[in-house]
């Protein structure tokens, strides 16, 4: 797995922009447009991939935002810095589990919850 990587996964948000610039400044993803409808829904896209590994979903506040995902970090403690700095929330973050992974809990602009870790 690459740093900064997760399998398929989807945001829902009724701030799709707030959240592609909180994602796209946090991990370098990268959005793009889907077909033009009823939906607003945007193919989240990873630095060197070759094809979207997610989607971001606009909600239009219909239903709450939601996002359970688990990113792979080259650090868990710059990763946690730097979403503060983006104006995301540290809800839980746990240096050395004891089995050799670090991780964390934090909230998006949204207030959607993922996660993060990087294993020694």
């Amino acid at each position: 797995m690459m740093d900064n990587t997760v399998t398929w996964f989807e945001v829902a948000t009724d701030d799709p922009d707030g959240a592609q610039q909180f994602y796209g400044g946090l991990f370098g993803w990268t959005f793009a447009a889907g077909a033009e409808g009823p939906i607003d829904y945007r193919a989240i896209g990873y630095p060197g991939a070759e094809q979207p590994g997610g989607g971001l979903y606009n909600t239009k506040g219909e239903f709450p935002a939601h996002a359970v995902f688990h990113v792979q970090v080259a650090s868990v403690e710059e990763t946690c810095a730097k979403s503060e700095e983006l104006g995301g929330k540290v809800v839980v973050k746990v240096i050395d589990d004891g089995a050799g992974t670090d991780f964390a809990y934090l909230r998006d602009v949204s207030g959607s919850l993922f996660g993060v870790f990087h294993r020694r």
